[in-house]
Parts: C-alpha cells; structure tokens; sequence
C-alpha cells in the first residue's frame, strides 16, 4: 500500500495527516511501540524513552579464573554499551601485575584492566570494577564476563505526555497507522519527517500545536 509516497509491508489505511507535500514526501520508518500502552490513532504523536538506568552484573567466564574474582555488581556509566563484555586475561602473574583485556559485546577492545586495581573505563566501555588476586595467581587466557542491561522499554516509543519523566515527554515521530499494543512490544510505523494538519494529530497531555511546532519544526516536522 502506498501513502503519500511511502510503501510498507502490511495492513496500512491512508488518513488524511499531510498538509502539502511542500519539500518532497514525508519520511517515515519502523518505530518499537511500548508493551501495554493500549490503542493509538494514526497522527499520534510519539516521544522515545532514553536509554535507562543501566545494570551490570560480573560473573566468572570461560576457563574461569582459579582464585580470582570480579566486582559482582560493577557501574555501568552512561553510554556503556549493552550487552556481554569479556575480560581475558592476556599477562598472568602475581596480584598487580596480571592484565586483562577489556572486549566489549561487539567485540572491540575497549580498554585493558590491572589485576588488584579499580579499572574505570570509558565512553562504550564505561565500566567500573576491580579484579581481585586472592590466591593462585590468574593466567592467559582465563576469563570475566560482565553483563550490561538497560532498563525496561528503553529505546521504545509510546504516546509523548508533557509530564513524562523517562525522555518521551519530547514528540519526535507522528504515528502512521492506528494500532492496540498488548502485553508485548509492537513493531508500527513513524513518520519522522512530513508536512502535517494539526487537525489531524493526536497531541498527548500537556501539548498542543502552539506549544510543540518549533520543537518538532527543528526535526523537519511542520505543523500548519
């Protein structure tokens, strides 16, 4: 089915959202909507929840050190990537001298960690821990692994509430299509981009056309 100059896969019924097509078709992608958050209408407009809190948790590896541990619930700063990171240990020996290389989920180096001191990393590999020597000394190729999650529905869309607190309070997209979210994440569609009637639109609490045109005109948004 085609909308504007849009294709996608699927059911899709056509509203009338645009004003013009002034500047070329709108642009729309695919959106992760939130588990639960029930029926929207096309026009909705959306906000995207920032990445969450992030949680780490440190475990022994794949050989897993004889003696040695990990910081079992490490900080994970903002913009750690997540996902599984790996510690190897490349230099064995006595408690300050081992070293570790610290290879994110992608598996990139990120940094490399010193047996018996805090290891603070950086940007992606944004991990705070301390491997600890406690009795026979670690050796090549031993292993830590830290696990790296965010909190739930981080990155999902859902209607944009000016009182929100989680990143969506800021609209971004306008919903293609009307959809009823159940108890798991629905795959829909955005427009991104576009000339539209704030007739049409679905503004959430707290917003109106007035109060969100300059905002969504910076993303290429345009409300008549």
């Amino acid at each position: 089915m085609h909308a504007s100059g849009f294709s996608t896969e699927g059911t899709y019924t056509p509203v009338n959202l645009f004003a013009s097509d002034n500047g070329g078709p709108p642009i729309a992608r695919k959106v992760t909507l939130l588990a639960s958050i029930g029926a929207l209408t096309a026009g909705t407009l959306l906000g995207k929840i920032s990445a969450g809190a992030l949680t780490a948790v440190g475990a022994a590896g794949v050989p897993a050190p004889a003696a040695a541990t990990i910081t079992a619930s490490p900080s994970a700063a903002a913009g750690t990537q997540v996902g599984v990171h790996t510690f190897v240990c490349i230099v064995g020996g006595a408690t300050t001298t081992s070293k570790w290389r610290h290879v994110g989920p992608t598996g990139e180096l990120l940094g490399v960690a010193t047996g018996n001191t805090e290891y603070v990393g950086a940007g992606a590999g944004g991990l705070t821990l301390t491997i600890t020597d406690s009795g026979t000394d670690p050796v090549a190729g031993e292993t830590f692994t830290v696990t790296v999650t965010a909190a739930a529905g981080s990155g999902s869309y859902k209607k944009s509430l000016a009182a929100a607190t989680d990143g969506s309070q800021t609209p971004v997209a306008v919903l293609a299509e009307d959809i009823t979210v159940g108890g798991s994440d629905a795959e829909s569609v955005a427009y991104v981009t576009g000339h539209f009637r704030s007739a049409a639109l679905t503004f959430g609490a707290g917003h109106t056309a007035a109060s969100t045109r300059d905002a969504l005109r910076a993303l290429g948004i345009h409300l008549d």
